[in-house]
C-alpha cells in the first residue's frame, strides 16, 4: 500500500522586532482553527521558493524575491491519509504590508510564545528551531 506524499511550503516571516507571524486556518478547511506558518501546496512544476512567492502574494498581499528566502529546516509527518513532507524557509524581507486576503486571523508573535498557539502536528516540531534562529 503505497501513501500519497504532499508536498507543502512553510515561510517564517520574521519582522524587525524579531516576532514570526502565525496565520489561523479559516473555518471549512482541515484542521480549521489551528495556526501555521503561511504557505501552501507546490504545485505540479513549481519549486518550493515559487509557491511561497505565489502564496504570499495570494494570502498575504506581500511581495517576496526569491534570494530573500532562506531555508532553514524542514517537517516530515505522518497524517492517516497521506504524509507530509513541509520545507520551512525564513523571509525578513518583503515588500507591502501584510494583510490577511482571505479572512484568516494573523498573528505576529515572539519565538518565545509560540507554544501559546494551538498547531497541526506537523508544525510544531519547527518551533525549536526557529526558537534557536531567534
Amino acid at each position: 500500500m503505497s501513501i500519497k506524499l504532499v508536498l507543502v511550503a512553510a515561510c517564517a516571516l520574521i519582522d524587525a522586532d524579531g516576532r514570526v507571524l502565525l496565520a489561523e486556518r479559516p473555518a471549512g478547511k482541515t484542521m480549521a482553527g489551528l495556526w501555521e506558518f503561511p504557505g501552501g501546496k507546490v504545485e505540479a512544476g513549481e519549486r518550493p521558493e515559487e509557491t511561497l512567492i505565489r502564496e504570499m502574494k495570494e494570502e498575504l498581499g506581500i511581495v517576496i524575491r526569491e534570494p530573500c528566502l532562506a531555508p532553514l529546516t524542514f517537517a516530515s509527518h505522518a497524517y492517516p491519509d497521506f504524509h507530509l513532507l513541509m520545507p520551512l524557509y525564513v523571509c525578513r524581507r518583503w515588500e507591502g504590508i501584510v494583510r490577511a486576503q482571505e479572512g484568516q486571523r494573523l498573528a505576529w508573535v515572539r519565538p518565545n510564545k509560540l507554544r501559546d498557539y494551538k498547531m497541526p502536528p506537523a508544525d510544531e516540531p519547527l518551533i525549536a528551531h526557529l526558537m534557536t534562529l531567534l
